[in-house]
């Protein structure tokens, strides 16, 4: 399959004056032989006012950041105004509005079908041979995860490649769609992995995501045996912040743990892993699936109970635990002992810890959920609590924080991070790039997989 680069019509590039004050981004429409210059708030309050014509995942225009180099911040509008202006013109050419703005001529054959630009949706996505296997950096009951590199783009992935007959053999269809179904929103979250395509064949499901060379923190938990206070608050903020984002769309995440975050090259923390996410959960909602990872169950989960989005908050207070003892608080190999302690036994703090780390810690898992930390105000109530009180949070969210700890990454492809038992996997081509199987295989238990981000694929 060519490159989805390929059917790109709009081009941008950045004019600075010789004063370096006045900057115009020029878009130049091939299709329509259409140029246009105009600074960046008039993209800006266009795009207001035409944003029904955009997808819901389209990101906002990029702002100003304190600090930020001139020349990043017109690389990243130059992007937006770029992948902005493919969309309308392939989607909504013959719109009056477009026209207009984009200085498009009317023609006596725009009626013609010859006249429009061909969609990108009619281009369903990349493709298992539109890809190199480099190295396994995941493995798991279902699959494998690989890095790999887009051999059109030279951009490196991390892909999760899935078997669909150990999936049905075990039932779990239902966990893959939900997970295809939260990735598919890519919200572009910068504490959330992004899926950038989505595709499958007659015996595996594809997902091509962001690629996160820094290690699962779960790795560097293990090596360390516990984190600072201040290491650790940093972690708790990045996730809760995660978390309170996806409450705000509704969904609860249910299956937080060490394993499921990843550190990127600069330290900062991605949550990955929607398997068991729940969509749908509005205003105190609940829901009442037996589901998550034994040492961070919360009480009403293990007893069976209806629940709501206050699990992830326990599970918050589990791992925070864990950043600072070195295991989760009611840790047992035992799961039956284990989940009697969590659903009768104290909480106890194995050593010294400041008043806030007990406190929030101690509010956070509260065995009841209506008396848990988060059951009032959700993230408010984590974000206002004393234990975050030295995080900015609006740097955070920016990521203008210096991290209190960078993994070692030489390059892109550096795998130092990633364990040994899955780099030294060998790679089985054949099984990844089957021949003479129709990638658009039609499958009742998958329906609708296919997906791509256009959004970042047209740049």
């Amino acid at each position: 399959m060519g490159a989805i680069t390929e059917l790109r019509s709009v081009s941008c590039e950045v004019i600075v004056g010789e004063d370096r004050k006045s900057v115009v981004y020029a878009v130049r429409i091939d299709k329509h032989k259409a140029q246009i210059q105009r600074p960046f708030d008039e993209y800006d309050k266009f795009f207001v006012k035409i944003r029904d014509l955009l997808p819901s995942t389209t990101p906002p225009p990029p702002k100003k950041r304190f600090l930020q180099a001139e020349q990043r911040l017109h690389d990243k509008r130059r992007q937006w105004i770029a992948a902005i202006c493919q969309t309308l013109i392939n989607d909504h050419s013959r719109d009056d509005r477009i026209k207009e703005f984009f200085n498009i001529e009317r023609t006596d054959s725009e009626s013609s079908d010859e006249c429009d630009v061909e969609l990108p949706r009619e281009v369903k996505t990349a493709g298992p041979e539109d890809f190199d296997y480099l190295t396994t950096i995941g493995k798991g009951s279902f699959g494998r995860v690989f890095q790999v590199r887009h051999k059109a783009s030279n951009k490196i992935y991390a892909m999760k490649v899935l078997s669909k007959e150990h999936i049905r053999k075990k039932n779990e269809v239902k966990h893959v769609m939900a997970e295809r179904n939260v990735l598919k929103e890519n919200f572009h979250h910068p504490f959330l992995v992004s899926l950038h395509y989505s595709f499958q064949n007659k015996e595996k499901l594809y997902f091509v995501l962001d690629h996160l060379n820094g290690g699962e923190l779960f790795s560097h938990l293990q090596k360390e045996k516990h984190f600072s206070e201040s290491r650790s608050r940093f972690y708790a903020a990045i996730i809760a912040c995660a978390l309170g984002f996806l409450h705000e769309k509704n969904i609860i995440y249910r299956d937080l743990k060490p394993e499921n975050l990843l550190l990127d090259e600069r330290g900062y923390l991605v949550l990955t892993d929607f398997g068991l996410c729940k969509q749908g959960m509005v205003g105190n909602k609940t829901t009442s699936t037996f589901c998550g990872t034994p040492e961070y169950l919360a009480p009403e989960i293990i007893s069976k109970k209806p629940y709501d989005k206050t699990v992830d908050w326990w599970c918050l207070g589990s791992v925070l635990y864990e950043f600072l003892f070195g295991l989760p608080p009611f840790y047992s190999r035992d799961h039956n002992e284990m989940y009697e302690r969590i659903v009768h036994q104290p909480l106890k703090m194995k050593h010294q810890v400041s008043a806030a780390s007990s406190d929030i810690i101690t509010g956070l898992l509260q065995k009841d959920r209506t008396k848990r930390l988060g059951c009032q105000n959700d993230f408010k109530d984590i974000r206002d609590h004393p234990f975050f009180m030295p995080i900015d949070w609006e740097k955070l969210r920016n990521r203008e924080i210096k991290a209190p700890f960078t993994p070692k990454v030489k390059s892109l492809t550096d795998t130092s991070n990633i364990s040994e038992e899955f780099v030294k996997i060998k790679i089985n081509q054949a099984s990844l790039v089957p021949q003479n199987i129709a990638q658009t295989q039609r499958d009742h238990d998958f329906p609708d997989f296919t997906y791509v981000d256009y959004n970042r694929a047209l740049r």
